[in-house]
């Protein structure tokens, strides 16, 4: 979870997954009598939420590259001028 910007990450609906997923499985830790692993689990929910709701920024989108050709500065490709 160390990068939690990754584009995997970008849909709201992963993000809260990943976290219910983690809330279930400490649920079941705990309905099983393994409050150990049941706060382990909890802790990881914790983590899942800081990183996936509290921390978590949306990318900024980068303008898309069109197709036209850029100008093109007739000065710029002109040999030097001879200075003699």
């Amino acid at each position: 979870m160390k990068d939690h910007e990754h584009p995997f990450f970008r849909p709201l609906w992963r993000r809260i997954a990943i976290i219910a997923v983690c809330a279930g499985w400490s649920v079941f830790e705990f309905w099983n009598g393994s409050s150990m692993w049941g706060w382990i689990a909890a802790a990881f929910t914790a983590y899942a939420v800081w990183q996936f709701l509290y921390l978590y920024k949306e990318p900024v989108e980068q303008p898309q590259a069109t197709d036209a050709p850029a100008a093109i500065d007739a000065t710029a490709d002109s040999p030097p001028a001879n200075k003699e």
